[in-house]
């Protein structure tokens, strides 16, 4: 077996012959796999995801929920600690996990389960890539209202428990503002549901907004019924650039009148070099609806953009490519000192915000929500500015770095007063913390 890990010493053990051989009797030989028999780029991940002194040899493919929640039962049963995933696109987010003996991936748990086109509703299980789930959704004239990080392989669970969202948010908000049901394998091995596959359903405690962004840390989940909506007719995407002032008001104007865009980001001057544009900031904005009104708010915002003396283009055909080009910039591999962060702050220090981070940045302007990226910083700039961001009412965490950095500092950078209760819930969840032990927030 080889053996993924970053140190000699390993207090935390591999899984031995034994629990080998009664894993594979619950999923199959083609169920477990050996790390070494995995796609390098996937091997660079878990490495990166792991602390030094852990080590892991196997990855658990379940077939079936109920699989699923018999290799579970077994990881309890035996203390196995388990770092839960989709396809592992984003399983190098957060903190470096320690104590976990094994991954398990819902990555063949990809059925359709109900597509209500009517009532506006889809349930999938959690391991249907997002990909192929839009594609599905396309076929209806449906899509489901997110612009997840490494879309063509993310899958469905993933992005529910990283929280991951997009620039679509201006419009249609959150992760959590989209499920309305979940179902989730509980640390003993049960089959937990929440919530349920109609828009108007509330019965229940809401725990489909307390897995969005958990990091695996409370269940792996299983199944995600979500809110889709009709695909637009027209969409065009409108470019500013030019003096950060001048964008600030602009993003104002835009944002306190009746436009209404689904998407409005603020690009750093870094990123709008790797556009060839020469400015302090720039302003991106997408509007999708009937031609007509697409075509009239488009116009309206280059003339509040002309006004403020600002450069402005209209992006009509395949504006798609804009968006997608952009999110290269900030997540395509690079550097192996790249460090990618996410950032918050209120929306009216946003601009300011981005104009002190030094590399490439986008933050969404209506919420003020972003991610910053640096072939390499040092840790000074980078506290820098989490402490700027703490100071403005918001936050700086570590998404992807080097483990050296990840060891050194505060991964998520956290300082408010909800750790307690959220120590509470991942025991009352978890109480013997096997999954993703230290991914999260206080090392939860």
């Amino acid at each position: 077996m080889n053996l993924i890990s970053t140190a000699n010493h390993n207090p935390t053990s591999p899984l031995s012959r034994e629990h080998y051989r009664q894993l594979e009797a619950i999923v199959g030989e083609s169920g477990i796999s050996d790390c070494s028999e995995i796609d390098p780029n996937d091997q660079n991940r878990i490495f990166r995801s792991i602390a030094p002194e852990t080590t892991v040899n196997s990855i658990i493919y379940p077939n079936t929920q109920a699989e699923l929640a018999e290799v579970i039962t077994y990881a309890k049963q035996h203390q196995l600690g388990i770092l839960p995933c989709g396809k592992g696109s984003k399983l190098h987010w957060g903190g470096l996990v320690k104590n976990v003996n094994l991954i398990i991936s819902t990555e063949r748990l990809n059925q359709l389960i109900e597509h209500a086109v009517g009532d506006l509703t889809v349930t999938v299980e959690a391991g249907m890539p997002f990909a192929q789930l839009q594609q599905i959704l396309a076929e209806k004239g449906q899509f489901l209202a997110l612009d997840p990080t490494y879309s063509e392989t993310a899958t469905v669970g993933g992005i529910v428990a990283t929280g991951d969202t997009g620039s679509l948010r201006q419009r249609y908000r959150g992760v959590r503002d989209q499920i309305l049901g979940i179902s989730f394998v509980r640390c003993d091995g049960k089959i937990a549901k929440a919530g349920g596959r109609v828009v108007k359903n509330v019965a229940g405690y809401d725990l489909m907004k307390l897995f969005t962004g958990s990091y695996g840390t409370l269940g792996i989940i299983s199944q995600v019924t979500w809110r889709v909506y009709p695909v637009s007719q027209a969409s065009q995407t409108v470019l500013l650039t030019g003096e950060k002032q001048a964008i600030a008001t602009a993003t104002q104007t835009l944002l306190s009148s009746a436009l209404t865009p689904v998407a409005v980001d603020l690009l750093s001057s870094q990123l709008l070099e790797k556009l060839n544009k020469n400015a302090e900031m720039g302003l991106i904005v997408c509007f999708q609806s009937l031609p007509e009104s697409v075509n009239q708010q488009a116009t309206r915002l280059l003339e509040v953009g002309e006004k403020l003396g600002l450069n402005g283009e209209i992006h009509s055909q395949n504006d798609d490519n804009l968006w997608h080009q952009l999110k290269q910039f900030i997540w395509q591999p690079g550097e192996e000192t790249k460090m990618i962060c996410k950032i918050g702050v209120t929306p009216t220090e946003a601009v300011a915000t981005l104009s002190q981070c030094q590399g490439l940045g986008v933050i969404h302007a209506g919420v003020g929500l972003g991610v910053l990226r640096w072939e390499s910083v040092n840790s000074e700039h980078l506290l820098k500015l989490r402490n700027w961001c703490n100071t403005k009412g918001g936050f700086l965490s570590i998404l992807d770095a080097p483990t050296p950095v990840k060891q050194q500092l505060d991964v998520w950078g956290y300082n408010g007063n909800a750790l307690e209760l959220m120590r509470r819930i991942k025991k009352q969840f978890d109480p013997e913390n096997l999954f993703s032990p230290h991914r999260f927030v206080g090392e939860i």
